[in-house]
């Protein structure tokens, strides 16, 4: 896992404010997170082995991004420890309706540059499976993707233009709605048929998989298109879900599963993390994914 740590403050709020609004909050709570660290976790809860490359402060949340990782069963040996610098921080707030909004400060993940990527080279050239985001530099996911043995997946969250070298090297691009809708320089898609026409237009990739919340996700391998249906559960916050997607992705592919097989896996993942708060928190081991109905 190549990505970012973060401690998350969320917010519940009846409902999301407009621009210049004031919403009062209905709770609060804090919870280790970061997109990189949340896939890692995901992983690991899964049964695979999981090392992170990334960076934290030197500071008190850290020392509990690195914690959680541990007790999940990560390896944090390439995980750097940056002097005079603040961890990565998000503040989420949920809706009733469970919708998000997360703004994110990158803080030591904004310091992850492509000389500690390489100091991870035996790991990433040994794994299965390298997993990354763009909540860090761009230049680490480029040093990542150069140096991984085996395939490297992609998830191009929070969206923004990606070097055509980098997707080039990427076998399974992993975006939401709104990522393909940058990608392709258009509109989100407006459901499966939709996306997978835009998921056509990304260059590069070996294979695309779009991630559409309750409506599933939609593979789109070569000639081959194939929209995989969401279980149907009771979502109360959404934040880590796509994590638990893309954690449960890995796992699948790890375990040799077809690239459809692992969605249908990572689709069921994803379900059972919206069911529950939290970003960490939220995400399933296998026994949780194995018993939704």
């Amino acid at each position: 896992m190549v990505g970012s740590l973060n401690l998350d403050t969320t917010l519940r709020v009846p409902r999301l404010p407009l621009p210049g609004e004031t919403v009062l909050g209905t709770g609060r709570f804090s919870d280790t997170g970061g997109k990189g660290a949340n896939q890692a976790v995901a992983a690991a809860r899964l049964g695979r082995s999981v090392a992170m490359v990334g960076a934290v402060g030197d500071d008190d949340a850290g020392v509990a991004l690195l914690r959680s990782l541990v007790e999940a069963g990560v390896d944090t040996s390439a995980v750097g420890v940056l002097d005079g610098i603040g961890s990565g921080m998000a503040v989420i707030s949920v809706a009733d309706t469970a919708e998000n909004t997360i703004v994110v400060d990158p803080g030591a993940n904004g310091a992850l540059d492509p000389q500690q990527v390489r100091r991870a080279a035996e790991i990433l050239s040994t794994a299965a499976v390298t997993l990354a985001q763009l909540e860090v530099p761009i230049g680490a996911v480029a040093t990542a993707a150069v140096l991984t043995g085996g395939r490297f997946v992609l998830n191009p969250a929070p969206a923004g233009p990606i070097p055509a070298d980098i997707l080039e090297r990427v076998s399974v691009l992993v975006p939401n709605a709104s990522e393909l809708g940058v990608l392709a320089g258009d509109a989100p898609p407006g459901g499966a048929d939709e996306a997978a026409r835009m998921a056509r237009a990304v260059r590069g990739p070996g294979a695309v998989v779009v991630t559409l919340g309750a409506d599933g996700a939609v593979v789109v391998e070569g000639r081959r298109v194939v929209h995989v249906p969401a279980p149907s559960v009771v979502a109360v916050d959404p934040t880590a879900a796509g994590d638990a997607f893309c954690g449960g992705l890995a796992d699948g592919l790890v375990r040799g599963l077809d690239l459809v097989d692992a969605v249908r896996w990572a689709v069921r993942c994803g379900a059972v993390a919206a069911t529950r708060w939290g970003a960490q928190a939220s995400l399933p081991n296998r026994g949780d994914v194995e018993a939704l109905a």
